[in-house]
């Protein structure tokens, strides 16, 4: 039973950095209704950006996780005016093809402009477990679900009640209706990826201190799909739900099932995925599409 709680446990804290991650991938969408298939490799130059301030700049800790918010949201507003606003009223599969597109760019250039700088962020967090009430618990994941929670409270916050979360709301809804009432999609696509680069940084950070950095980000950036699957693409309570559900498989199935079945963790959220796609394809409190024709 003790092996079992701290499965539990692992899981659950493993599914707070997912989370964080997928929350990345709610923001675009909720807010815009672009799926964003280069969010790995958002996180991954979230992360090397953070890096070079560190290693390169010598920005410090602070200094240098600012310089990534910089260059993020600096990032944002140059893909907003290239590229994003001349997608404005184009069907949705050219913003798919163009965030795949990005994604693939993304990568070429990491391995030519971060050459040669290291990976590694330290922070003052001990990466030794602690015993609490008689289980290990990883003291670095624990300071990641605090930051996870706070972090998806306040954006929660402001799509829920702030002016600008409703102007995103609307345009979400219906860009052209959007427009007619004077909201300016250009500023808020800008402000929509410059809050997700900024939640790539905190991903970034925590997951490279936690697990190490480099294209390895860009695989985690995988597991967001069957999270927002099973949760649902645009409701934050759900990517919690699913995240946490992800993380308690992957553990459980690393704990019992991949000493008989090498790898089945790393394959068991997909196919749940799977399984969610045939049954509930808008996820546990998506909201189902329904047009008029």
């Amino acid at each position: 039973m003790w092996f079992f709680a701290e499965l539990v446990v692992d899981g659950v804290l493993s599914g707070s950095v997912y989370a964080l991650i997928s929350l990345a991938f709610v923001v675009v969408y909720k807010a815009s209704r672009m799926i964003n298939f280069a969010l790995g490799e958002f996180i991954m130059l979230a992360s090397k950006l953070v890096v070079t301030g560190l290693h390169v700049l010598g920005l410090g800790l602070v200094g240098s996780i600012g310089f990534g918010c910089a260059g993020m949201v600096a990032f944002a507003i140059g893909f907003n005016r290239l590229v994003l606003r001349r997608l404005i009223g184009q069907p949705l599969i050219s913003f798919i093809m163009v965030t795949i597109g990005l994604g693939i760019f993304l990568q070429a250039s990491a391995v030519f402009v971060f050459s040669g700088i290291p990976d590694s962020i330290q922070l003052p967090i001990a990466q030794k477990p602690i015993r609490l009430m008689g289980l290990l618990i990883s003291l670095d994941e624990l300071v990641t679900a605090v930051v996870t929670n706070i972090t998806i409270t306040v954006v929660s916050w402001f799509f829920q009640y702030s002016r600008t979360g409703v102007a995103l709301r609307a345009i979400a809804d219906d860009q052209q209706a959007a427009m007619l009432v004077g909201i300016d999609l250009n500023w808020h696509f800008t402000l929509t990826w410059a809050i997700a680069g900024i939640i790539c940084v905190i991903a970034g950070v925590l997951w490279t201190f936690i697990s190490g950095g480099g294209f390895s980000l860009i695989l985690v950036g995988l597991k967001v799909f069957p999270i927002v699957i099973i949760g649902g693409l645009d409701s934050i309570p759900g990517v919690i739900i699913g995240a946490i559900f992800v993380g308690l498989l992957e553990s459980l199935a690393a704990g019992y099932i991949d000493p008989l079945i090498t790898g089945f963790s790393r394959v068991s959220a997909y196919l749940v995925l799977l399984i969610f796609l045939f049954i509930r394809p808008y996820g546990l409190l998506g909201k189902a599409e329904i047009e008029r024709v």
